[in-house]
């Protein structure tokens, strides 16, 4: 049954590959997880989907699983840290949200924020004191 479920999964991935309307990429960002990535890539997928959803503590508990299972690419494990800050930030705890700018900048100290996300009245001026102090 799994190979069935696989296949059928693999042939919808091929269809709709082309589409980029929103939802058709939300599907296929998810059958790109679900084919390319193990089980940390996998939490960052559903952290970030959570993240989105405003339901905090779990996506709190799927990034931090992500980065405990061993992300492999410094750019994912940027990813995971920033959102956890953004967390922090729109939680009023700023020293954690500091504290994850600060790993995210560690592991990449060229990292920047997207123009959108550095004009946020939580997150943005923690991270320009962040950086700025590295």
């Amino acid at each position: 049954m799994n190979i069935l479920r696989l296949l059928c999964v693999a042939m919808l991935g091929a269809v709709l590959y082309g589409c980029e309307s929103a939802p058709i990429k939300g599907i296929q960002d998810e059958i790109k997880v679900l084919f390319q990535s193990g089980k940390a890539e996998q939490d960052l997928a559903t952290g970030i989907r959570q993240y989105e959803n405003h339901n905090y503590t779990e996506a709190s508990r799927n990034l931090q699983a992500s980065l405990d299972a061993g992300l492999a690419s410094k750019s994912d494990q940027v990813k995971a840290h920033k959102y956890l800050a953004f967390i922090h930030c729109v939680s009023a705890r700023e020293r954690q949200c500091r504290d994850e700018f600060r790993k995210a900048l560690k592991i990449d100290p060229a990292f920047e924020l997207e123009p959108a996300e550095a004009g946020h009245p939580n997150w943005g001026p923690v991270f320009r004191s962040t950086k700025g102090r590295r």
